[in-house]
């Protein structure tokens, strides 16, 4: 079998039966568990180390099986022990993975609002500009990972300034208009029924995230995007025509108004990646081209040229991404183009992150995970990594030849089932036995999410040969983290005319790794994971992700945005109040200096200047020291 030994090339494969990719279905799990087995590894460590991996992959495929019909949807991120439906005190916000970036405690809301039309959302803000409470809006599932959507105060009524939480899980229609090629949806419409609407019109939503659980406001404002450098480009607030927007007025107006944009009108560039603080978006209208089909293939290169050649693969093909795994020397290019409506195929993109979950493989995996942790287990790391990209590999990373198998590539399918997946959460409560892999109500992955935009795309290839020096003086091992989960993920995103959008041609870089459920734990090779960080966002100008990032991800963000005065000009135009500020944005934006305390760079909301930011208590063994390739950075080394 070829992936094996090229992910296990220290031990020699003693017989080993080929398996066709027809055979990638639920009973792959039990062949590859044997079939590791009968690999030879005379080295007791490696004969360790195999073991795992045996038992990894067994729990990765497990989880990889055909998803079942039924799974446990997402609870909702605003709990109220009230009994009036959560109009009064007595409730929290949290976000889908259950702790926020900037810290871990659950926001507290003095009111909550459900609005179900337009009247209604402008009623809602009326009563908050009366009384001069601060508004925020939150979606169904609230999947942003920084505190975008907590308007502060302390959930009892009795803060110096109230709040209001405004939930779109209500406002959910969508319209679409065939001749003019758009469609309408309110605020808190999913993603996956804008795209369903479209399809059932026959036309396509050309540009998506990858992830499709998130409300269709929510995902413009944070600027949310998959990847192309073609036509409109991969951000979906590039493909908005016309929007309508609530804000808060004076008494003569009724205390609330609605404006409505569209492109040309001066407002427009500020209120398509708006952050929540302009005011309540109520409807959104996108364009659309006519349906068409998608065609994907993997290629898996040696990464050796990694640096010279994503533009060009960017360039060459109108959905392009790369997955680039440092510590394997491999990356994956993604060949992804439109195909005519007559190519065979109804593929189906289920990727396997998004899939359902075994609860009990969920919490298997994040126990082997924490295991290696706590015992500073490198290697077990690696073998983990490379037992992920082989389970990814043999399935196809979930893509689905016909919705139900991986049988091999091309995949292709109409582009409404191929641009975006989450069928985790598209479930029944049926089933009590399968969630999303980061339910934080099953104790499964917890993770922190890091995305850095290299503009020009030349500051990327920098970075990628800065981490590759930073792989050669750490060693490989010390990036097996990342590749646990999905390596770094390359994407491409166009200018934008948006303010807070991209500048000029961007390119994308996401990557998960390991969060401690102890916000005072250190993780495993903590330093060189700052030291990337600080590469990315420090030595070479990167830009967060609106929506993702720690907390030291966004120090000095308004710098890198050229047209941040024009925002900040909208700002003060709709909302010189303040209505729709938050602490968040209070630190963030308006760069409000908050004292960070011991261990705070642990949790990222710090870079460490003295030891006891690498710590919460004495003998925890890091210390503030300089990178190893970006001598300016900081980072917390453990030491002996």
């Amino acid at each position: 079998m070829p992936v094996l030994r090229s992910v296990w090339p220290r031990c020699q494969a003693a017989t080993i039966t080929s398996i066709s990719s027809s055979a990638v279905s639920f009973d792959l799990k039990v062949h590859t568990y044997y079939l590791i087995l009968a690999i030879d590894c005379p080295n007791s460590q490696l004969a360790e180390e195999k073991k795992l991996l045996a038992t990894f992959l067994l729990l990765l495929l497990s989880s990889h099986a055909p998803a079942p019909a039924l799974s446990l949807p997402p609870r909702p991120p605003v709990r109220c022990t009230s009994t009036d439906g959560g109009t009064t005190g007595g409730c929290v916000l949290s976000n889908a993975y259950g702790a926020w970036s900037s810290d871990r405690a659950d926001c507290p809301v003095s009111a909550v609002g459900y609005p179900a039309s337009e009247q209604e959302v402008v009623a809602a803000v009326a009563r908050a500009s009366a009384t001069g409470a601060r508004v925020k809006v939150v979606s169904g599932f609230a999947h942003t990972i920084p505190k975008l959507a907590c308007p502060g105060g302390d959930g009892n009524g009795t803060a110096t300034t109230p709040t209001l939480l405004i939930s779109t899980a209500r406002l959910a229609s969508v319209e679409v208009d065939v001749a003019a090629r758009t469609v309408t949806a309110d605020a808190g419409a999913p993603l996956r029924a804008v795209i369903n609407a479209a399809e059932a019109r026959g036309l396509s939503l050309t540009a998506a995230p990858y992830w499709e659980d998130v409300s269709v406001a929510g995902l413009v404002s944070t600027g949310s995007h998959g990847s192309s450098w073609w036509g409109r480009g991969g951000a979906v607030h590039d493909h908005v025509v016309g929007l309508r927007l609530v804000v808060a007025a004076g008494e003569a107006d009724g205390w609330a108004r609605v404006l409505t944009l569209r492109t040309g009108d001066e407002l427009f560039p500020a209120a398509l990646v708006s952050l929540g603080l302009l005011g309540v978006i109520s409807k959104i209208t996108l364009s659309l081209d006519p349906r068409f089909k998608r065609s994907i293939t993997y290629d898996y290169r040696n990464d050796s040229t990694f640096q010279d050649d994503f533009a060009a693969h960017a360039a060459s093909h109108e959905f392009a991404d790369i997955t680039w795994y440092p510590s394997q020397h491999t990356a994956v290019y993604r060949i992804d183009d439109r195909a005519p409506l007559n190519a065979p195929g109804d593929g189906v993109n289920d990727f396997i992150g998004f899939q359902a979950t075994p609860i009990a493989v969920t919490a298997g995996l994040r126990a082997v995970e924490t295991s290696l942790e706590r015992s500073k287990n490198v290697r077990g790391k690696c073998v983990t990594a490379a037992a992920e990209g082989t389970a990814k590999r043999l399935v196809g990373s979930g893509l689905k030849n016909n919705g139900l198998l991986f049988t091999g590539y091309p995949v292709v399918g109409y582009q409404g089932k191929m641009q975006t997946s989450g069928s985790c959460a598209r479930s029944s409560a049926a089933d009590l036995l399968s969630a999303c892999g980061w339910d934080p109500r099953f104790h499964g992955l917890f993770f922190y999410e890091s995305t850095a935009i290299f503009s020009p795309p030349a500051r990327f290839r920098d970075f990628i040969l800065d981490v590759k020096r930073l792989r050669d003086l750490a060693g490989s091992d010390s990036l097996c983290g990342v590749d646990v989960y999905n390596g770094l993920l390359v994407r491409f995103v166009k200018a934008s005319a948006a303010h807070l959008g991209q500048p000029e041609d961007s390119v994308v870089v996401d990557f998960n790794y390991y969060r401690a459920s102890d916000p005072a734990a250190p993780r495993l090779s903590e330093d060189v994971w700052e030291e990337v960080e600080q590469l990315a966002f420090v030595k070479h100008g990167a830009r967060p992700h609106w929506a993702k990032n720690r907390l030291v991800a966004f120090a000095g963000v308004r710098g890198k945005y050229p047209r941040w005065a024009q925002f900040a000009a909208a700002k003060r135009q709709l909302d010189p109040r303040g209505l729709f500020d938050s602490p968040w944005s209070d630190e963030v934006v308006g760069a409000v200096e908050v004292d960070k305390g011991d261990g705070c760079a642990l949790d990222g909301r710090c870079v460490c200047s003295v030891d006891r930011h690498c710590s919460c208590s004495p003998g925890q063994g890091y210390y503030c020291r300089p990178g190893l390739v970006f001598t300016d950075a900081r980072v917390c080394r453990w030491s002996t």
